[in-house]
């Protein structure tokens, strides 16, 4: 099924609707995350609704250094995508449908999150995302839009944004779309070279690292808990051979671990990446809340993201996993 392009809001607004809209926002160059959004839309929305996917390269989120002009454009193939996935419309706006008059005076403000992680790294990014949203939103005028897990503060901020400004929309995160060797897929893969992109995996490998080692102090601390606390029970499990057992696990729940031991498990991997040729450049590392993205302690529950971004050759890229903490540290 080919989807119909839409240039203006008005072309959009003149459509019939039946049941519900759900919007799935990009910038282009639609890859198989793109494609699962819009699955799970389609998904949502029903037989009855209606799926429309926007195609706007934002230049409010391009900062100094950053070349908008060479953020790829690939409309026609996009259009294909989108109407294989499911998509009923793609709504593919110039700048200046966007921003008659050009570029908006009156601007969301991401407000303290916006400055954490990718906005400090990128001054300003996520006013001009947030911005951008807030409009395509009202353009657009869905019950649902979806975004991707993979840009987890992004995602964070828009929950936010809606929450605190009351659009009447329901947010969908939808996870992470990974490759076969575990790089998370993204628009910017396609600037890697075979000898960036080996370098690249260490992202998702140092992710998966901090994972693990989360999974291991979850199955310790289980463990931990069945060990008998009593003298007399510790003696007949040492009598059966598990008192050395029981002696680890007691050391694991009861010694430091947790969030510092994940950031640890995954720094080591990054480090290696660091003395690849071509080096990985690590901007950061986070393990954080993702209700304001601040680091969590040690002792945290509740739900966290595992954050990395960094920089092979030219290109910059981000990934991320969510973990959850519950009683004593360990994922519930």
């Amino acid at each position: 099924m080919t989807p119909t392009l839409l240039r203006t809001a008005a072309e959009l607004h003149a459509r019939a609707r039946a049941g519900r809209r759900a919007v799935v926002m990009t910038m282009g160059a639609l890859h198989e995350g793109h494609a699962t959004l819009i699955r799970t839309a389609r998904e949502v929305a029903g037989p009855d609704g209606e799926v429309v996917v926007t195609v706007f390269v934002n230049p409010l989120q391009f900062g100094a250094g950053e070349d908008l002009d060479r953020y790829p454009r690939t409309l026609d193939a996009d259009l294909g995508l989108a109407g294989r996935a499911g998509a009923d419309a793609v709504f593919a706006p110039a700048v200046d449908e966007v921003y008659p008059g050009g570029e908006p005076q009156v601007r969301v403000t991401a407000g303290p999150m916006g400055e954490r992680l990718e906005g400090a790294a990128r001054p300003g990014h996520f006013d001009g995302m947030l911005t951008v949203v807030a409009k395509l939103l009202h353009l657009t005028r869905p019950d649902i839009a979806l975004y991707g897990q993979k840009d987890a503060q992004q995602l964070a901020l828009i929950r936010r944004m809606v929450r605190d400004l009351n659009f009447g929309v329901e947010i969908i995160g939808v996870p992470t779309v990974r490759e076969e060797d575990g790089l998370a897929l993204s628009s910017r893969n396609r600037y890697l070279s075979p000898a960036e992109r080996r370098t690249a995996l260490a992202l998702s490998q140092a992710l998966f690292a901090g994972r693990d080692r989360h999974a291991a102090q979850q199955a310790l601390r289980a463990r931990a808990r069945e060990v008998p606390a009593t003298r007399a029970r510790a003696e007949a499990l040492s009598a059966i051979g598990e008192s050395r057992a029981a002696a680890d696990t007691h050391a694991v729940a009861t010694t430091a671990g947790g969030p510092s031991a994940i950031r640890a498990a995954a720094r080591q991997v990054l480090d290696e990446a660091a003395r690849l040729d071509p080096p990985l450049a690590l901007d950061y590392l986070a393990l954080v809340d993702p209700s304001g993205f601040t680091e969590v302690g040690d002792g945290f529950i509740g739900e966290a993201v595992l954050a990395v971004a960094a920089r092979v050759g030219a290109t910059r890229l981000i990934d991320n996993v969510p973990l959850t903490f519950g009683t004593f540290g360990a994922a519930s």
